[in-house]
């Protein structure tokens, strides 16, 4: 059976830590979809075309990592795809509370099949989110530390 992960997120935009979480993951699935899911009541600061393009770019040249979209459930999504794994990525215990109780709920969702597998982001890594990139773009900071090349803004 083949280990396919699914990675949801909004990625508004991509950050680094991101990109950390799924570059590690490689070498423990045979497949990554890094999936962007859509949710009509957010106001993103970036179109899905935009953010699908900072994905596509990001991992141009990992074969076994997909970019999609996808609306409603993230587990209904998983089915649909046939991934047995949810990946996910900690920077703090704020983060582990949190993706605790999602992670137990797909499960209970799917009745034992969907396994969540969380990956530390490094240290380094650690205090970016796309919330503080965000800001830092709206305040004209240099957001080029935070964000893969492919995240450019005009």
């Amino acid at each position: 059976m083949q280990r396919i992960a699914v990675f949801p997120g909004s990625f508004d935009p991509i950050t680094l830590g991101h990109f950390d979480i799924v570059k590690r993951a490689i070498p423990l699935f045979d497949k990554i979809i890094v999936a962007i899911g859509e949710n009509a009541q957010k106001n993103y600061m970036f179109s899905l075309e935009q953010r699908i393009d900072f994905l596509e770019k990001t991992f141009h040249g990992f074969p076994n990592v997909m970019i999609d979209t996808y609306k409603g459930l993230t587990v209904d999504y998983c089915k649909v795809k046939k991934a047995n794994f949810i990946l996910r990525g900690l920077r703090n215990p704020a983060d582990f509370e949190f993706e605790k109780a999602i992670a137990h709920t797909n499960r209970a969702l799917t009745h034992q099949e969907l396994e969540t597998v969380f990956l530390l982001t490094s240290s380094g890594k650690s205090y970016i989110s796309s919330s503080i990139v965000r800001d830092v773009i709206r305040n004209k900071g240099d957001y080029s530390l935070l964000v893969p090349n492919a995240v450019k803004i005009n």
